[in-house]
């Protein structure tokens, strides 16, 4: 069955076979691209790799530390940060050298024998080395499953070496903890010894003084111990003397004592005379009374007879006299006299006793003198000796002193500056202490993960090309679509020359088939998208009018290019399709390639169905962009119409 559309360079009329083919092309096109490369991550497993674990673990603290093993079993099982659905296989290295030979494996990550211990080597005492592994790729594998190995190799590798420095870091915070517990202890320490320092410097200070005053009174014991050794020599000789004179008065205090007991051939025995006297004294003073006695009768007698006014009877009252006031020569006198002497004959007795037993008493005491001045002869001597080496000893103690006074200055001279550097150590330590961080353990965590991993990227998908990849495909089947519709179908009718109609009306009968599969490609195309993301409806439903739009728009433009250009207008094309792909993947193409591209009329409608899908704006330029490359396709397609309706006379004729 055939359709009313002129193929192009042939007479067959077109069927609606061709019409179908050129509406699916880039459908299939289309379908064949998403299906292959939109979102590879989530069908890694049709990957399969080798692990080559040669790691041999090594003890931290008497711990077994298998660190191979444990980056093994996080490329094998995954996580939620690190997506591992390749189907990985734990392999040995002659396994993974024939796997990837013979192509078994995509790729072999091999995890040498010192990773445990280079992955440990920031333990103190030992020499830091950074952990390492290897990735080979088989030599006829795909372009970008290297890049997928290596990528999900690094970013475990990664946060595996995030989780070994957050470990190390945790302990270097804990560290610093401890260090400002320390350095608090040391500076309270300090400022005791600093408080110490100084009661000490001040202990020196009072010793040297002391010290000062010691060798002061060591010199003046010194020249009294001279002075004393000097009169210790004379001593003896004195004590000596003593003795003698002891002996002596002993000898005399025993002639004494006999004596006043017995009396000498020289001298009466003084107790007897004095006890004669005594009762001599005492008869004297009896009598004495006796006479008063009588002189008083008589003094009676004459005041009876004679009167109290004779003179006679005066004078014999004077002679008798007053006994509380006595006169000389009266009797009264007398018997005082006579009395006085009584008593004092009785202490004269008295005292001659006491006196010849002090005597005794004396010859015993000087007898103990001279024997006790016989050992003090004795002790002066070895006193005189001592006393000598007192005094060579005082000199010493002198000299020893004012050496010991000199080393007290110094030693409070020195204390002080201990004292003072005490000060400034405890001052240094406080402040270190203020400046030294704490961490409890759960702020240590905190920190080392931020430490270990400072930068962190966010929003980055795992979809292979991005949020463009959609409208960057879209856009080049598309593009392709219109330019398969002007392979099949005539950009110029045959019939221009003859035609009556316009060349607007020719141009626009030429390019309806184009525009109505363009707008079809257009819709066919975005429902193809639609089942693969699934975008949301609104979006979706602008992407698909944009889609329409292009699939007319380039319909237009191939239109143009082949009405124009001939059969070099397809050539143009498909050097158009190949500016989109070369400058759609990557943005390190040349600026050249880049300002040519960005002209092209591809280019607004990528832009446009960019903006509708995601939030890079843009729509209604690149919707404007369109219209304006469809108008002026169309304006140069019926300029083209034109010129194929004019012909030369040469031309005629022939």
């Amino acid at each position: 069955m055939t359709v009313p559309i002129e193929r192009s360079h042939a007479r067959r009329p077109v069927t609606w076979l061709t019409v179908l083919g050129i509406v699916l092309l880039p459908v299939i096109i289309g379908g064949l691209l998403v299906a292959a490369l939109y979102s590879p991550v989530e069908r890694l497993e049709n990957m399969s790799a080798a692990i080559v674990n040669d790691d041999k673990p090594v003890e931290i603290n008497g711990q077994l530390a298998p660190l191979g093993r444990q980056l093994t079993a996080g490329l094998v099982e995954g996580s939620s940060d690190v997506p591992s659905n390749i189907d990985w296989t734990i392999s040995n290295d002659e396994d993974a050298a024939a796997g990837l030979a013979d192509g078994t494996y995509s790729a072999v990550i091999t995890i040498p024998e010192n990773f445990s211990a280079a992955a440990t080597s920031t333990a103190p005492g030992s020499t830091p080395e950074q952990a390492t592994i290897s990735v080979e790729s088989a030599p006829d594998g795909r372009v970008v499953d290297q890049a997928i190995t290596a990528q999900i190799t690094q970013t475990a590798a990664s946060v595996f070496g995030s989780a070994v420095s957050k470990q190390y870091l945790t302990n270097v915070l804990l560290g610093f903890t401890t260090l400002h517990d320390q350095l608090g202890d040391a500076a309270s320490g300090a400022q005791k010894l600093a408080d110490g320092s100084a009661s000490a410097a001040q202990g020196a200070t009072e010793l040297s003084s002391g010290v000062g005053q010691l060798a002061t009174g060591a010199d003046q014991l010194a020249s009294g111990a001279s002075q004393a050794a000097t009169g210790a020599a004379a001593l003896p000789g004195g004590a000596q003397q003593l003795a003698s004179g002891a002996r002596q008065l002993s000898d005399g205090a025993g002639k004494l004592a006999t004596g006043l007991d017995n009396g000498t051939n020289d001298q009466p025995d003084l107790k007897k005379a004095a006890e004669a006297t005594t009762t001599a004294a005492n008869s004297a003073l009896t009598q004495t009374q006796a006479l008063g006695t009588k002189l008083g009768k008589l003094v009676q007698d004459c005041y009876t007879t004679y009167g109290p006014t004779a003179p006679l009877c005066a004078e014999l009252l004077t002679t008798i006299g007053d006994k509380a006031n006595p006169t000389p020569n009266t009797i009264a006198a007398i018997g005082t006299a006579a009395g006085t002497a009584a008593g004092y004959g009785d202490a004269v007795v008295a005292g001659v006793s006491d006196a010849a037993s002090g005597a005794r008493d004396l010859q015993s005491g000087a007898g103990g003198l001279a024997t006790g001045a016989d050992q003090l002869a004795a002790g002066a001597a070895q006193l005189s000796s001592g006393v000598s080496q007192l005094a060579g000893g005082a000199s010493s103690l002198a000299s020893g002193a004012n050496q010991a006074s000199t080393g007290a200055t110094s030693l409070a001279d020195g204390v002080t500056q201990l004292s003072s550097g005490a000060g400034s150590l405890a001052t240094g330590l406080d402040t270190a202490v203020d400046q030294v961080p704490t961490y409890t353990d759960e702020q240590a965590q905190q920190t080392a993960s931020v430490v270990a991993e400072p930068v962190a990227a966010q929003g980055i998908g795992s979809n292979l090309f991005g949020a463009a990849a959609i409208p960057l495909l879209t856009a080049l089947v598309l593009w392709f679509g219109g330019l398969g519709s002007y392979v099949a179908f005539q950009a110029v009718s045959a019939r221009a020359l003859t035609s009556r109609r316009s060349s607007v009306t020719l141009a626009l009968r030429a390019f309806a088939p184009g525009a109505i599969l363009g707008a079809v490609q257009g819709l066919l195309v975005a429902g193809v998208v639609q089942l693969a993301a699934s975008y949301d409806w609104a979006d979706w439903s602008i992407f698909a009018a944009i889609c329409v739009l292009a699939g007319v728009a380039f319909a237009g433009v191939n239109q143009a290019l082949v009405a124009v250009f001939g059969g070099a207008g397809r050539w143009i094309g498909a050097i158009i399709g190949a500016f989109v792909v070369a400058t759609g993947v990557v943005s390190t193409v040349p600026g050249v390639l880049t300002s040519i591209a960005s002209v092209l009329p591809v280019q607004p409608a990528y832009a446009a169905m960019l903006g509708a899908l995601t939030s890079a704006g843009g729509v209604t330029a690149g919707v404007t962009l369109l219209v304006v490359w469809l108008l002026l396709s169309l304006v140069a397609t019926t300029v083209a119409v034109s010129r194929r309706r004019t012909v030369s006379a040469r031309a005629a004729l022939v």
